[in-house]
């Protein structure tokens, strides 16, 4: 039988009275609550943290980010309301100052002009595509065997050859779109703005993106694939182009007039040729996809799937409206391995700039972003010429 004994003087019945347990709960419930206050103020530092941490990478780029409540204000009204702190003003649009005017738009509308760019049929949905914080970026590219040989036990080691490295270095240029909408419709809450504004900015950078890419002389735009010398394939060398002819003045020849497509693939190394793709205009596809072999089959054969690309002799081809249509002397087909053959520069941010004034009654919005592109590896990709040689 257990027995509660009470200290000297102290009566039993007051050891488990109301008062004291009443008490002890007390203390139980503010060691608790202390507890919790505790782990309150971590998590907070920790959100705290983190926030810093994502404002500091948003200022990285020299220009506030805008949320999307605040670019919604901003593009229909320009109320800056909830940019304040956050402005840049006395800063004129220059590109030689890195915190130059306008704002960057929202992740959402940034990603969803990106996926637009990506989703088209353009050269930049087949290359190397990288983001650079730099105005400039530079690949190098090792164009020689690497230095090897066999050893034996007895015979000196004879010394390999030294590689030789190519630098390229890719500038990065300004491209701009300026779609413009009238305050009315802006003013209009059901108009969905943010989606407006980024298909119109999408449409505009794809179309001036794409010819570039292709046809793009270098100043202040990228430098396009047909932009090198082009030569006869037998006798190519670094920084030109190798090209093999159809046999025929102003057209495919008429006898066999698939020879050259398969000329054309077996002339790229099998190296490349493995993730290798065909680039040519509509007007082309038409003229290709009728050809047949020796056998009489199809080169061409259509994607069994939605979204697949049609495939020329088993690989895939790529629909660009830039390549040159059929005719004297053009380079009508591009065949190659384009992720090692073409690389895309671009800075992940895109700015954009309200202006109510130079278009009254209409808003115009300017956004631009920078992107370079240029060839890479000369030997990743072979060219067809219209051409009897």
């Amino acid at each position: 039988m257990t027995e509660t004994k009470a200290r000297a003087g102290e009566d039993v019945s007051s050891v488990h009275s109301p008062a004291a347990e009443a008490k002890a709960a007390m203390a139980g419930f503010l060691k608790e609550f202390s507890t919790f206050q505790d782990e309150v103020k971590s998590t907070l530092k920790h959100q705290e943290e983190r926030l810093t941490m994502l404002n500091a990478k948003t200022m990285s780029y020299g220009r506030p980010a805008l949320s999307a409540r605040a670019e919604n204000a901003y593009l229909r009204s320009g109320d800056d309301d909830g940019l304040r702190g956050l402005t840049l003003e006395g800063k004129a649009m220059s590109t030689a100052v890195a915190a130059d005017g306008g704002y960057l738009v929202d992740p959402q509308t940034a990603d969803r002009i990106r996926s637009m760019l990506f989703a088209t049929s353009s050269l930049r949905s087949i290359a190397n595509v990288v983001q650079v914080e730099a105005t400039s970026f530079d690949v190098l590219v090792d164009r020689s065997e690497v230095g090897s040989g066999w050893a034996t036990e007895v015979a000196a080691t004879t010394e390999t050859a030294t590689p030789v490295i190519e630098r390229i270095s890719i500038k990065l240029h300004e491209l701009a779109a300026m779609p413009k909408a009238s305050q009315r419709l802006l003013d209009d809450s059901a108009f969905d703005v943010e989606g407006w504004l980024a298909e119109k900015i999408a449409t505009r950078f794809i179309r001036a993106e794409a010819a570039a890419f292709i046809n793009g002389d270098g100043i202040d735009k990228p430098k396009g694939i047909l932009l090198p010398t082009k030569v006869a394939d037998a006798t190519w060398t670094w920084g030109n182009i190798g090209y093999v002819p159809t046999g025929a003045a102003a057209d495919f020849a008429t006898t066999n007039p698939a020879d050259c497509i398969i000329n054309l693939v077996y002339a790229l190394g099998a190296d490349y040729r493995a993730n290798g793709a065909f680039l040519m205009n509509s007007k082309t596809v038409g003229a290709v996809r009728k050809m047949r072999d020796a056998d009489g089959r199809f080169l061409w054969s259509d994607g069994l799937a939605a979204g697949e690309p049609a495939r020329l002799m088993g690989y895939p081809v790529v629909v660009s409206e830039d390549m040159p249509d059929i005719a004297a002397n053009a380079y009508a087909i591009a065949f190659g391995d384009f992720r090692s053959a073409y690389t895309i520069a671009e800075r992940p941010d895109l700015r954009i700039l309200r202006d109510p004034f130079s278009a009254k009654p209409n808003v115009l919005f300017y956004a631009n972003k920078r992107v370079g592109g240029d060839i890479t590896d000369f030997a990743a990709v072979k060219l067809l010429k219209i051409a009897v040689s």
